[in-house]
């Protein structure tokens, strides 16, 4: 993709490292495409001048590059892979909306057809932007994402887009974690020495405190300009939230020298009192906290009996951190839980984002140019195989679900020395193709423990075992691989039970 079209939207800068950039012989950049709004909707402003000629959506099966910092699991995070993506162009954001809700649909029938327990959450945009999106998430324990969900609604976020209530804290906790009276908020502040006490663990450890009575002064730098941001010590900052609050395209945490430098004190001894010329922000969960220790901006040494309102400049609040398990969901005020889920697909409502940035318009009834108003929705069509097999196995080996199976009979001859093992193992192979039905044949010469040890990895819905004891009584076996159910069935019936079985799987999955 050309350089000319990502610097339109400002993403050539914005992209950062993942983006693979080269320069061809004349000298000119591109870019390998980790998606494709840049280049659709370059053709579509000169494709599609009318409003007749809309909504229109467009979209693609191919192969995304991404240059992932750590590539790893296989194709579950590569830098290569392969993705179905779409683009939808309307006349307006009512129109938009809907197709984002077609969309959305289309994606819960398709991982439902698939066999994948998934839940849809709500999600960050990050470098794609736009108004709203929306993540497909497989749940398994292996899940590189954490989803925040409630015990209670069908509310599910990413962890990175959860909201936090504000003022959560309303009692301080004193020593051990038991809450104080409240002539804890008139004891003066004091230092004192911590020596080698860094972490969280450590100092809490140390002053017999508990973790939530500690503050964090964490340091960052927001677009290179350096930032204070206070949580509380059993919270963790959230980098997206924070740079949204800070309105920053980039927040990094400052390196070990920028931090001495900033603050005179090692890490570990940061804080917020004597800071020079440096913007302190603080999360609600902080607000009007009392009896508070945190870094004293000097080498082994913190304050306690700190007072935020009284003792800090904060500059102001914002939801800063985490939610974590325990939190009072968004929508009900129930409790949230923690689970984990793997990314298989995403839907995002862009609006006006791409098309005002390309300058992207068409001629409404009124002759008049609009702005196209634009979603934008993927599916990564490898990693699904890789996130099905992480939700479906067992000691033994993969258990494909029948609607994402490579093959749906696995097709185990036991004696294959026998010329009527062999036979009818090829005259129900050959009827079973003929019928379209996917099966693969084990016609390898190996011990029956092989091929069943092999049949069982390699995870086909189902295994037809066909052997001459049971020949000798007219019966071939078929077993079902997520159950381990065995059923005998009579060679004359074979072709017309395993073809059912076929299409009672496609229907289940269809729903």
């Amino acid at each position: 993709q050309p350089s000319e079209l990502w610097k339109e939207t400002g993403r050539w800068q914005q992209y950062g490292k993942e983006l693979v950039r080269l320069r061809d012989r004349h000298d000119r950049d591109f870019c390998l495409g980790p998606t494709h709004e840049e280049v659709v909707t370059d053709l579509v402003r000169k494709e599609i001048r009318s409003y007749r000629q809309l909504p229109i959506n467009l979209y693609q099966i191919q192969t995304k590059f991404r240059d992932e910092i750590r590539p790893r699991f296989g194709v579950m995070r590569g830098r290569e892979f392969i993705m179905k993506d779409a683009y939808s162009f309307d006349a307006n954001l009512d129109g938009a909306k809907i197709n984002y809700q077609k969309m959305y649909d289309a994606y819960c029938a398709i991982f439902t057809r698939l066999g994948l327990q998934f839940r849809p959450v709500e999600a960050d945009t990050g470098l794609i932007g736009g108004a709203s999106s929306h993540e497909f998430m497989v749940l398994a324990k292996t899940g590189e994402e954490a989803i925040i969900a409630c015990t209670t609604c069908q509310y599910a976020a990413n962890v990175e887009r959860a909201p936090c209530a504000g003022g959560e804290r309303t009692t301080p906790v004193g020593r051990g974690g038991d809450a104080i009276v409240s002539t804890s908020t008139v004891l003066s502040m004091e230092k004192v020495k911590t020596p080698g006490q860094k972490s969280v663990e450590e100092v809490s450890a140390f002053l017999k405190v508990s973790p939530q009575q500690l503050i964090k002064t964490l340091i960052y730098l927001a677009d290179d300009k350096p930032v204070a941001v206070l949580v509380r010590g059993d919270h963790q900052v959230n980098e997206i939230k924070l740079r949204k609050a800070l309105n920053a395209a980039f927040v990094t945490l400052a390196s070990a020298n920028e931090i001495v430098k900033l603050t005179g004190a090692p890490c570990g001894f940061s804080g917020p009192i004597g800071l020079s010329g440096i913007e302190i922000i603080g999360d609600h969960a902080i607000h009007g906290a009392t009896d508070m220790v945190i870094g004293a901006n000097e080498a082994d040494t913190h304050y306690i009996h700190l007072n935020i309102d009284r003792d800090v400049q904060v500059a102001r609040y914002a939801d800063l951190r985490n939610a974590q398990e325990g939190d009072p969901c968004p929508q009900c005020g129930k409790p949230v839980f923690i689970d984990r889920g793997i990314e298989v697909g995403h839907v995002f409502l862009l609006g006006s984002k791409y098309s005002k940035e390309m300058k992207a318009t068409f001629l409404d009834e009124k002759g008049e140019e609009q702005l196209f108003e634009m979603g934008c929705y993927g599916i990564g069509i490898s990693r699904i195989m890789a996130a099905s097999i992480e939700q479906n196995y067992d000691d033994k080996g993969i258990v494909w679900p029948a609607a994402m199976a490579p093959f749906v009979f696995h097709l185990v001859p036991v004696q294959d020395q026998s010329e009527q093992v062999m036979g009818i193992a090829k005259q129900i192979y050959a009827d079973l193709m003929a019928k379209g039905m996917s099966v693969l044949f084990d016609d390898r010469q190996e011990r029956p423990g092989v091929k069943f040890h092999d049949a069982d990895l390699l995870g086909a819905p189902y295994q037809i075992v066909i052997g001459e004891k049971n020949l000798k009584q007219g019966f071939i076996e078929v077993k079902e691989r997520k159950t381990g159910v065995a059923t005998r069935i009579s060679v004359e019936q074979a072709i017309e039970h395993l073809f059912q079985l076929s299409v009672s799987s496609q229907q289940k999955a269809n729903g």
